[in-house]
């Protein structure tokens, strides 16, 4: 056998293990679901639960940021004709997801219980809220991957999530305003050049709400239904979440409203930072027939980072996900032409708190990116 046999085996035998290695390595995105419950164990043990109890946004925001430097970037891609059909089709990437939807409602349920029990103090208890609520948004992302898919299982497993956080609009909003409007000034969940995420934050809050409604009104008077009708899918999703809210008060009181309804705050607020630095500063062009240019894998910020990647279903490789939204989790693919972030998207959340700091990081970053088209940063 000759030399170039040999290297090209060897190439095939390595890119085999690494595409095994990765795929198991999605379990980490389950970690989430049992750390409040890690953390709550260590918190008893070291008699500190009210310090434990805040665990989750420490991981998260502070040590995931540290081990993702040190494990550095995947840029590996999946071969289009031979790996992706085969991987496209595995059981176990669906499995994760789904799976993702049932622990979760049970951690909530949990969750709840473990603070009525009175074991936190007021400021424990916030932190446990809060750590929950993170989880939560987490898994938005898990039920933003569900969404986008055709099988109804997975669509409605995604609805079901979301109204688990009270936060059912992006359903209708991302896929029928997000996905069409993205990096235009028409598109809510799209960040401007220069704008801070305080200013952000109260327009997406809004912005999405109403225009799902509107979106899906629009959809059933197309089809000669009125917009409040058993058909609008809005009023089916919020009716769970109404229902969870309603269910978690008569059991637990005051308690219960406050917990159900402040993760759901934590968690859509985390969603909506991670809107904002999904596609900050970067425009599609208009053309001259006044319409916007085709989305491209150039109009959102990508990131490699492996652990931020498999611990969110490589939700950062944002850029191939808005050129092909279909694109299972699993085949999403790295771009040399798209715009990179500096770090992984735990580290970036905490930067975009600091809008100062977020905007001599980034700012520089957009500024390059339009060199010579400076008029863009206007837009």
């Amino acid at each position: 056998m000759s030399t170039e046999s040999l290297s090209i085996n060897s190439e095939a035998t390595r890119r085999k293990v690494l595409l095994v290695l990765k795929k198991y390595s999605y379990l980490i995105a389950m970690i989430p679901l049992v750390l409040p419950a890690l953390l709550l164990a260590a918190g008893e043990s070291a008699e500190l639960v009210n310090v434990f109890s805040w665990g989750v946004p420490v991981v998260v925001f502070g040590i995931i940021p540290v081990l993702d430097m040190l494990l550095g970037k995947d840029a590996l891609n999946p071969d289009e004709s031979t790996e992706v059909p085969v991987m496209n089709n595995e059981k176990f990437y669906r499995a994760i997801t789904l799976g993702w939807v049932v622990a979760f409602a049970a951690l909530l349920v949990w969750g709840m219980v473990t603070l009525a029990s009175g074991i936190f103090s007021v400021v424990g208890g916030l932190g446990w809220i809060v750590s929950i609520g993170i989880v939560g948004g987490l898994g938005i992302n898990v039920a933003h991957e569900l969404i986008h898919k055709d099988r109804k299982l997975e669509t409605w497993a995604g609805g079901f999530l979301l109204s688990l956080v009270c936060y059912a609009g992006f359903k209708v909003e991302h896929l029928r305003g997000h996905h069409v409007h993205v990096s235009t000034p028409e598109d809510a969940s799209s960040s401007r050049y220069n704008q801070s995420l305080y200013n952000f934050l109260p327009q997406a809050y809004v912005r999405n709400f109403i225009n799902a409604w509107k979106l899906e009104a629009h959809r059933l008077q197309r089809k000669g239904h009125k917009a409040l009708s058993w058909r609008n899918e809005l009023i089916w999703w919020y009716s769970v979440s109404a229902l969870v809210g309603i269910g978690f008060t008569l059991a637990f009181g005051w308690l219960g409203a406050a917990f159900f309804f402040g993760q759901s705050f934590i968690a859509f607020t985390l969603l909506e930072i991670v809107n904002y630095l999904e596609h900050y500063g970067l425009h599609r062009r208009k053309l001259e027939n006044g319409r916007y240019e085709r989305t491209t894998p150039e109009h959102s910020w990508n990131s490699n980072y492996f652990l931020t990647n498999v611990f969110l279903f490589q939700l950062q490789r944002h850029s191939d996900h808005h050129a092909w939204a279909k694109r299972r989790y699993q085949v999403l693919r790295h771009h040399d032409i798209a715009p990179q972030l500096p770090a992984g998207y735990a580290a970036m959340v905490v930067l975009a708190l600091v809008p100062p700091l977020w905007k001599r990081v980034m700012n520089p970053r957009v500024e390059a990116y339009y060199q010579g088209e400076e008029h863009q940063l206007a837009s």
